[in-house]
Order: C-alpha cells, then sequence, then structure tokens
C-alpha cells in the first residue's frame, strides 16, 4: 500500500527537509504545496486557482505514494483526508527564523539551491510575519481543520522526529503465531 504523507509548518520548519529525506529514503516523490501556486517561469506569477487544485488533485488522487509539504491549509483540504500520516512542524520559532536567514545566506553564496530567488524582503516577511502568524493564527486553525483526523495527525517539534516516526511505523511487526 503506497504511503501518503502530509507536512505542514511554518517558514524555516524543517518541511522541505523532512520531505527530501522522506523522499530519498522511500523513494517516495515529493511535491511543495509553493510549487501548486507559483508558476516559476515568471517572477511573483500565480497560477489561477483552478490550475492550482488540478495540480494538487492530481497528485492527492493518484494511486502512487507521495509528500506532500507546504504551509497552506486553508485549500487542498483533500491533501489532509488522503494522507496516511499528516506531520504538523511545531518547530520553537527561534530556530525557524535562523533557518530562513541560514537558507537565505546560503543561496546568496551558492551553497544552496532553491526554487525561487529570496530577497531581503522576503526573509524579514518571513521573520517579522509569517512565523508570527503562524504560531498566533495558523497552528490553532491547523489544529481545528484537521480534529476530525486526529487519529493519523502527528504533531512534532523538531523534523528529525517524522523521519524517526516513519522509521519505527514501518518496523514489520513480529509474528507471534510461530511460537506456537
Amino acid at each position: 500500500m503506497p504511503m501518503k504523507i502530509r507536512i505542514i509548518g511554518g517558514c524555516g520548519s524543517g518541511k522541505s527537509y523532512a520531505a527530501r529525506q522522506l523522499s530519498e529514503q522511500y523513494g517516495i516523490r515529493h511535491y511543495e504545496t509553493d510549487n501548486f501556486v507559483w508558476d516559476r517561469s515568471e517572477d511573483n506569477l500565480r497560477y489561477s486557482h483552478e490550475i492550482r487544485d488540478v495540480q494538487l488533485m492530481a497528485v492527492v488522487e493518484s494511486p502512487e505514494a507521495w509528500i506532500i509539504e507546504g504551509v497552506h491549509y486553508k485549500w487542498g483540504q483533500a491533501s489532509f483526508e488522503q494522507a496516511d500520516y499528516i506531520f504538523v512542524l511545531r518547530t520553537r520559532r527561534w530556530l525557524r527564523d535562523y533557518r530562513v536567514v541560514r537558507r537565505f545566506v546560503r543561496t546568496r553564496l551558492g551553497r544552496e539551491q532553491w526554487n525561487y530567488t529570496q530577497t531581503l524582503h522576503n526573509v524579514m516577511q518571513m521573520i517579522m510575519e509569517y512565523n508570527q502568524r503562524f504560531d498566533q493564527v495558523d497552528f490553532p486553525r491547523i489544529m481545528e481543520q484537521t480534529e476530525h483526523l486526529a487519529h493519523k495527525r502527528i504533531v512534532v517539534t523538531h523534523n528529525r522526529q517524522i523521519l524517526s516516526y516513519l522509521a519505527q511505523a514501518q518496523q514489520p511487526v513480529e509474528n507471534n503465531y510461530n511460537r506456537l
């Protein structure tokens, strides 16, 4: 049975890192919700809601395994509904802010690739606006929106916990019938 994983968290929480690690470890393709929203062929060009939703549903309704990561939750409820696991990253704010700044510096120095060109304005917006809003507004709303899915929702404080959780979940259960 294919594994379908939804990872959500604030900017710099470790969503992309966890998705890349899981993708490599399990051979599952991963998708960023940002790439459903933004047409990367031009700067600051958004897809229409219709195109965004069609792209998301093509992944979600696929019989293949998938990993979808991103901060978006107001649209794409199907990604939560169809997921086998929903990981909500509740990383400490200082760590998220540090990672946002580190990513900016590393991309500017050419040490890290990113799928868009970050500006200092983007970095400040992520730190001063988006991460604050995630803690105060978005996290409670995500928890409320996924309350009926609490049986498959796992709140973690570090991206490594996602990797550990799934490694344990994938362990074969010992067959006690062989002892009879």
